[in-house]
Protein backbone atom coordinates (compact mmCIF):
# COMPACT_ATOMS: atom_id res chain seq x y z
CA UNK A 1 0.00 0.00 0.00
CA UNK A 2 1.30 3.44 -0.92
CA UNK A 3 2.64 5.45 2.00
CA UNK A 4 1.70 9.10 2.38
CA UNK A 5 3.29 11.81 4.50
CA UNK A 6 0.38 13.28 6.43
CA UNK A 7 1.39 16.44 8.28
CA UNK A 8 -0.59 18.29 10.95
CA UNK A 9 0.33 21.84 11.98
CA UNK A 10 0.91 22.55 15.66
CA UNK A 11 0.11 25.95 17.18
CA UNK A 12 2.44 25.86 20.21
CA UNK A 13 0.52 28.10 22.61
CA UNK A 14 -0.94 25.59 25.04
CA UNK A 15 1.77 25.90 27.63
CA UNK A 16 3.23 28.71 29.71
CA UNK A 17 4.91 31.33 27.53
CA UNK A 18 6.33 34.15 29.70
CA UNK A 19 6.24 36.67 26.87
CA UNK A 20 2.48 36.23 26.57
CA UNK A 21 1.58 36.24 30.25
CA UNK A 22 -0.14 39.64 29.94
CA UNK A 23 -2.63 38.00 27.53
CA UNK A 24 -2.95 34.64 29.30
CA UNK A 25 -2.38 35.33 33.02
CA UNK A 26 -3.31 31.84 34.24
CA UNK A 27 0.08 30.58 33.01
CA UNK A 28 -1.14 27.73 30.83
CA UNK A 29 -1.16 29.58 27.53
CA UNK A 30 -4.17 30.12 25.29
CA UNK A 31 -6.28 27.66 27.25
CA UNK A 32 -7.17 30.90 29.05
CA UNK A 33 -9.10 31.96 25.93
CA UNK A 34 -10.54 28.52 25.13
CA UNK A 35 -12.11 28.25 28.58
CA UNK A 36 -13.89 31.60 28.17
CA UNK A 37 -15.48 31.05 24.77
CA UNK A 38 -19.19 31.88 24.59
CA UNK A 39 -21.77 31.35 21.79
CA UNK A 40 -22.27 34.41 19.55
CA UNK A 41 -25.32 33.29 17.56
CA UNK A 42 -27.96 30.51 17.63
CA UNK A 43 -26.42 27.13 16.87
CA UNK A 44 -22.86 28.34 17.45
CA UNK A 45 -20.72 25.27 18.29
CA UNK A 46 -19.00 26.83 21.28
CA UNK A 47 -17.44 26.14 23.75
CA UNK A 48 -15.05 23.51 22.44
CA UNK A 49 -13.98 21.21 25.24
CA UNK A 50 -10.88 19.00 24.85
CA UNK A 51 -11.54 15.35 25.63
CA UNK A 52 -8.12 15.04 27.29
CA UNK A 53 -8.54 18.22 29.33
CA UNK A 54 -6.43 21.37 29.27
CA UNK A 55 -3.05 19.70 28.89
CA UNK A 56 0.39 21.25 29.16
CA UNK A 57 1.70 20.57 25.66
CA UNK A 58 5.29 21.31 26.67
CA UNK A 59 5.15 18.16 28.82
CA UNK A 60 6.94 15.29 27.00
CA UNK A 61 4.51 12.71 28.43
CA UNK A 62 1.57 14.67 27.00
CA UNK A 63 3.28 14.98 23.64
CA UNK A 64 4.16 11.27 23.65
CA UNK A 65 0.44 10.58 24.00
CA UNK A 66 -0.21 12.92 21.07
CA UNK A 67 2.51 11.42 18.87
CA UNK A 68 1.25 7.88 19.39
CA UNK A 69 -2.35 8.98 18.83
CA UNK A 70 -1.40 10.68 15.58
CA UNK A 71 0.54 7.68 14.33
CA UNK A 72 -2.35 5.34 15.08
CA UNK A 73 -4.52 7.45 12.78
CA UNK A 74 -2.19 7.82 9.80
CA UNK A 75 -0.43 11.06 10.76
CA UNK A 76 3.34 10.66 10.62
CA UNK A 77 4.50 14.26 10.55
CA UNK A 78 4.05 17.49 12.49
CA UNK A 79 4.72 20.99 11.21
CA UNK A 80 5.61 23.23 14.11
CA UNK A 81 4.63 26.89 13.92
CA UNK A 82 7.91 28.55 14.88
CA UNK A 83 8.37 32.18 15.91
CA UNK A 84 11.23 34.65 16.14
CA UNK A 85 10.53 38.08 17.61
CA UNK A 86 12.89 40.79 18.85
CA UNK A 87 15.80 38.58 17.82
CA UNK A 88 14.73 35.74 20.11
CA UNK A 89 12.54 32.62 19.85
CA UNK A 90 8.95 32.59 21.09
CA UNK A 91 6.61 29.64 21.81
CA UNK A 92 9.53 27.20 21.58
CA UNK A 93 9.02 25.15 24.74
CA UNK A 94 6.54 22.73 23.22
CA UNK A 95 9.01 21.85 20.49
CA UNK A 96 12.11 21.63 22.66
CA UNK A 97 10.70 20.10 25.84
CA UNK A 98 7.62 18.30 24.53
CA UNK A 99 7.63 17.20 20.91
CA UNK A 100 11.27 16.37 20.16
CA UNK A 101 11.70 14.08 23.20
CA UNK A 102 8.30 12.49 22.42
CA UNK A 103 9.37 11.56 18.88
CA UNK A 104 12.22 9.34 20.12
CA UNK A 105 11.80 5.73 19.08
CA UNK A 106 9.02 6.48 16.57
CA UNK A 107 9.04 7.08 12.83
CA UNK A 108 7.11 10.36 13.25
CA UNK A 109 9.02 13.45 12.14
CA UNK A 110 8.63 17.22 12.21
CA UNK A 111 9.66 20.31 10.35
CA UNK A 112 9.41 24.04 11.00
CA UNK A 113 7.07 26.58 9.53
CA UNK A 114 8.59 29.96 10.31
CA UNK A 115 5.53 32.00 11.27
CA UNK A 116 7.11 35.31 10.29
CA UNK A 117 3.95 37.35 10.58
CA UNK A 118 3.75 40.32 12.91
CA UNK A 119 2.72 39.65 16.51
CA UNK A 120 -0.27 41.75 17.51
CA UNK A 121 -2.90 42.09 20.22
CA UNK A 122 -4.97 39.57 18.23
CA UNK A 123 -4.15 37.12 21.04
CA UNK A 124 -5.88 39.36 23.62
CA UNK A 125 -9.44 38.04 23.77
CA UNK A 126 -10.62 41.16 25.60
CA UNK A 127 -10.16 43.58 22.68
CA UNK A 128 -10.91 43.80 18.98
CA UNK A 129 -7.82 45.92 18.45
CA UNK A 130 -4.95 44.57 16.40
CA UNK A 131 -2.05 46.63 17.72
CA UNK A 132 1.50 45.71 16.74
CA UNK A 133 3.63 44.06 19.43
CA UNK A 134 6.61 42.82 17.44
CA UNK A 135 7.38 42.78 13.75
CA UNK A 136 7.93 39.49 11.98
CA UNK A 137 10.28 41.09 9.47
CA UNK A 138 14.01 40.45 9.61
CA UNK A 139 17.00 41.75 7.70
CA UNK A 140 20.07 39.68 6.84
CA UNK A 141 21.79 40.69 10.07
CA UNK A 142 18.97 39.01 12.01
CA UNK A 143 18.27 36.20 9.56
CA UNK A 144 21.77 34.75 9.45
CA UNK A 145 22.33 33.97 13.16
CA UNK A 146 18.68 32.96 13.46
CA UNK A 147 19.01 30.39 10.69
CA UNK A 148 22.38 29.14 11.90
CA UNK A 149 20.62 28.32 15.15
CA UNK A 150 17.86 26.52 13.23
CA UNK A 151 20.44 24.37 11.45
CA UNK A 152 22.36 23.50 14.60
CA UNK A 153 19.32 22.94 16.82
CA UNK A 154 16.76 21.37 14.50
CA UNK A 155 17.35 20.55 10.85
CA UNK A 156 20.30 18.26 11.53
CA UNK A 157 18.19 16.00 13.75
CA UNK A 158 17.31 12.52 12.49
CA UNK A 159 13.63 13.24 13.23
CA UNK A 160 13.62 16.33 11.01
CA UNK A 161 11.59 15.82 7.81
CA UNK A 162 13.23 15.92 4.39
CA UNK A 163 12.12 16.00 0.76
CA UNK A 164 14.66 14.54 -1.68
CA UNK A 165 16.92 14.21 1.36
CA UNK A 166 16.86 17.98 1.94
CA UNK A 167 15.42 19.33 5.20
CA UNK A 168 12.22 21.30 4.69
CA UNK A 169 11.87 24.83 6.01
CA UNK A 170 8.51 26.47 5.44
CA UNK A 171 7.89 30.24 5.49
CA UNK A 172 4.47 31.64 6.35
CA UNK A 173 4.39 35.17 4.97
CA UNK A 174 6.27 35.92 1.75
CA UNK A 175 5.51 39.69 1.62
CA UNK A 176 6.88 40.21 5.14
CA UNK A 177 9.98 38.22 4.22
CA UNK A 178 10.61 40.23 1.05
CA UNK A 179 10.05 43.58 2.73
CA UNK A 180 12.40 42.79 5.59
CA UNK A 181 15.16 41.56 3.29
CA UNK A 182 14.78 44.46 0.85
CA UNK A 183 13.25 42.86 -2.25
CA UNK A 184 12.82 39.65 -4.22
CA UNK A 185 16.40 39.62 -5.49
CA UNK A 186 17.73 40.04 -1.96
CA UNK A 187 15.38 37.28 -0.77
CA UNK A 188 16.77 34.92 -3.41
CA UNK A 189 20.28 35.79 -2.27
CA UNK A 190 19.25 34.94 1.30
CA UNK A 191 17.79 31.63 0.09
CA UNK A 192 21.05 30.82 -1.68
CA UNK A 193 22.95 31.57 1.51
CA UNK A 194 20.58 29.37 3.58
CA UNK A 195 21.01 26.46 1.19
CA UNK A 196 24.79 26.85 1.18
CA UNK A 197 24.91 26.96 4.97
CA UNK A 198 23.04 23.65 5.11
CA UNK A 199 25.56 22.15 2.68
CA UNK A 200 28.39 23.49 4.85
CA UNK A 201 26.84 21.60 7.77
CA UNK A 202 26.98 18.34 5.83
CA UNK A 203 23.41 18.39 4.52
CA UNK A 204 22.59 18.03 0.80
CA UNK A 205 20.86 21.41 0.73
CA UNK A 206 17.57 22.92 1.89
CA UNK A 207 14.00 22.62 0.60
CA UNK A 208 12.33 26.01 1.13
CA UNK A 209 8.56 25.86 1.11
CA UNK A 210 6.14 28.76 0.71
CA UNK A 211 2.78 29.06 2.39
CA UNK A 212 0.60 30.20 -0.50
CA UNK A 213 -1.73 33.14 0.13
CA UNK A 214 -4.42 34.07 -2.38
CA UNK A 215 -3.92 37.84 -2.08
CA UNK A 216 -0.17 37.71 -2.62
CA UNK A 217 -0.25 35.31 -5.55
CA UNK A 218 -3.00 37.33 -7.24
CA UNK A 219 -0.92 40.49 -6.79
CA UNK A 220 2.11 38.75 -8.28
CA UNK A 221 0.19 37.54 -11.31
CA UNK A 222 -0.93 41.10 -12.06
CA UNK A 223 2.67 42.20 -12.45
CA UNK A 224 5.49 40.74 -14.49
CA UNK A 225 4.90 37.18 -13.31
CA UNK A 226 6.57 34.68 -11.03
CA UNK A 227 10.14 35.59 -11.90
CA UNK A 228 9.86 39.14 -10.60
CA UNK A 229 7.48 38.67 -7.65
CA UNK A 230 7.92 35.15 -6.24
CA UNK A 231 11.23 34.13 -4.65
CA UNK A 232 12.88 30.83 -5.55
CA UNK A 233 10.87 28.48 -3.37
CA UNK A 234 11.13 24.74 -3.95
CA UNK A 235 7.44 24.12 -3.31
CA UNK A 236 4.32 25.51 -1.71
CA UNK A 237 1.44 24.34 0.42
CA UNK A 238 -1.27 26.09 2.43
CA UNK A 239 -1.79 26.76 6.10
CA UNK A 240 -5.53 27.47 6.36
CA UNK A 241 -8.42 27.74 3.90
CA UNK A 242 -9.19 31.09 5.54
CA UNK A 243 -6.24 32.61 3.68
CA UNK A 244 -8.02 32.25 0.36
CA UNK A 245 -11.71 31.81 1.22
CA UNK A 246 -13.92 33.92 3.49
CA UNK A 247 -14.17 32.94 7.14
CA UNK A 248 -17.96 32.55 7.15
CA UNK A 249 -20.59 30.39 5.51
CA UNK A 250 -21.06 26.70 4.86
CA UNK A 251 -18.01 24.44 5.15
CA UNK A 252 -18.52 22.70 1.80
CA UNK A 253 -18.78 25.95 -0.18
CA UNK A 254 -15.80 27.31 1.77
CA UNK A 255 -13.66 24.25 1.10
CA UNK A 256 -14.71 24.09 -2.55
CA UNK A 257 -13.58 27.67 -3.08
CA UNK A 258 -10.27 27.11 -1.29
CA UNK A 259 -9.35 23.90 -3.08
CA UNK A 260 -10.20 25.42 -6.46
CA UNK A 261 -6.92 27.36 -6.22
CA UNK A 262 -4.70 24.27 -6.16
CA UNK A 263 -3.98 24.34 -9.94
CA UNK A 264 -3.09 28.04 -9.70
CA UNK A 265 -0.64 27.40 -6.88
CA UNK A 266 0.92 24.54 -8.82
CA UNK A 267 1.33 26.81 -11.84
CA UNK A 268 2.96 29.55 -9.76
CA UNK A 269 5.28 27.44 -7.60
CA UNK A 270 5.92 24.42 -9.81
CA UNK A 271 5.41 21.96 -6.97
CA UNK A 272 2.36 22.20 -4.70
CA UNK A 273 1.32 19.98 -1.80
CA UNK A 274 -2.43 19.87 -1.14
CA UNK A 275 -3.91 21.07 2.11
CA UNK A 276 -7.12 20.34 4.02
CA UNK A 277 -8.54 22.51 6.81
CA UNK A 278 -11.00 21.26 9.40
CA UNK A 279 -12.87 24.52 9.95
CA UNK A 280 -12.64 28.16 10.93
CA UNK A 281 -13.99 29.90 14.03
CA UNK A 282 -11.86 32.54 15.74
CA UNK A 283 -14.67 34.21 17.67
CA UNK A 284 -12.77 33.25 20.84
CA UNK A 285 -10.26 36.00 20.15
CA UNK A 286 -12.61 38.85 19.21
CA UNK A 287 -15.25 40.23 21.60
CA UNK A 288 -17.54 41.52 18.84
CA UNK A 289 -17.09 38.85 16.14
CA UNK A 290 -20.23 36.90 15.28
CA UNK A 291 -19.29 34.94 12.15
CA UNK A 292 -17.71 31.52 11.57
CA UNK A 293 -17.62 28.67 9.09
CA UNK A 294 -20.62 26.46 9.79
CA UNK A 295 -21.33 22.82 9.04
CA UNK A 296 -17.79 21.57 9.68
CA UNK A 297 -18.19 17.84 10.28
CA UNK A 298 -15.84 14.84 10.19
CA UNK A 299 -17.65 13.49 7.12
CA UNK A 300 -17.26 16.75 5.20
CA UNK A 301 -13.60 16.94 6.21
CA UNK A 302 -13.07 13.38 5.03
CA UNK A 303 -14.44 14.25 1.58
CA UNK A 304 -11.67 16.82 1.12
CA UNK A 305 -9.07 14.39 2.40
CA UNK A 306 -10.10 12.11 -0.47
CA UNK A 307 -9.74 15.05 -2.85
CA UNK A 308 -6.21 15.67 -1.55
CA UNK A 309 -5.36 11.99 -1.95
CA UNK A 310 -6.55 12.04 -5.56
CA UNK A 311 -4.37 15.09 -6.18
CA UNK A 312 -1.33 13.31 -4.75
CA UNK A 313 -2.02 10.17 -6.77
CA UNK A 314 -2.22 12.29 -9.92
CA UNK A 315 1.28 13.64 -9.22
CA UNK A 316 3.31 10.42 -8.85
CA UNK A 317 6.66 12.17 -9.37
CA UNK A 318 6.07 14.36 -6.33
CA UNK A 319 6.55 13.50 -2.66
CA UNK A 320 3.11 12.33 -1.38
CA UNK A 321 2.80 15.06 1.25
CA UNK A 322 -0.50 16.52 2.46
CA UNK A 323 -0.82 19.20 5.16
CA UNK A 324 -3.69 19.51 7.63
CA UNK A 325 -4.87 22.42 9.72
CA UNK A 326 -4.40 21.45 12.35
CA UNK A 327 -3.50 19.33 15.33
CA UNK A 328 -4.57 21.81 17.99
CA UNK A 329 -5.91 25.16 16.71
CA UNK A 330 -8.64 25.30 19.34
CA UNK A 331 -9.05 29.07 19.10
CA UNK A 332 -9.51 28.88 15.33
CA UNK A 333 -11.95 25.96 15.37
CA UNK A 334 -9.65 23.71 13.35
CA UNK A 335 -8.18 20.80 15.33
CA UNK A 336 -7.79 17.04 15.10
CA UNK A 337 -7.42 16.38 18.82
CA UNK A 338 -10.51 14.71 20.31
CA UNK A 339 -13.16 16.92 21.85
CA UNK A 340 -16.37 16.37 23.82
CA UNK A 341 -18.61 16.71 20.74
CA UNK A 342 -16.96 14.67 18.00
CA UNK A 343 -14.68 12.44 20.04
CA UNK A 344 -12.05 10.83 17.79
CA UNK A 345 -14.00 11.18 14.55
CA UNK A 346 -11.73 13.73 12.86
CA UNK A 347 -8.75 11.48 13.52
CA UNK A 348 -10.74 8.51 12.26
CA UNK A 349 -11.43 10.44 9.04
CA UNK A 350 -7.68 10.77 8.48
CA UNK A 351 -7.19 7.06 9.16
CA UNK A 352 -10.01 6.17 6.75
CA UNK A 353 -8.21 7.95 3.91
CA UNK A 354 -4.50 7.69 4.73
CA UNK A 355 -4.21 4.85 7.22
CA UNK A 356 -1.70 2.18 6.29
CA UNK A 357 -3.69 -0.81 7.48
Amino acid sequence: MKKYDVAAYIWPSYHYEPRMEHFWPEKDGEWYTVRRATPRFPGHDIPRIPLFGYQDEADPEVMRQHVLLARQHGINLFIMDWYWYENAPCFERQLNEGLIPALEGTDVKFYLMWANHDATSLWDMHTDRNDLLWTGQVDRAVLEPMFERVIEKYVSLDCYYRIDDKPVFSIFETPNLIEGLGGVAQTNQAFDWMRQRCIAHGLPGLHIQAIAHKAYEESASMHAGRESMIPNFDSATNYQYRQYADGEGDYVFWADEATSYWPDFEKIYGSFYPHVSIGWDDTHRHPSLKGAVLGSTPDAFEAYLWKAKRYLDSHPDQTPLVTLNSWNEWTEGSYLLPDMRWGYRYLQAVRNVFGED
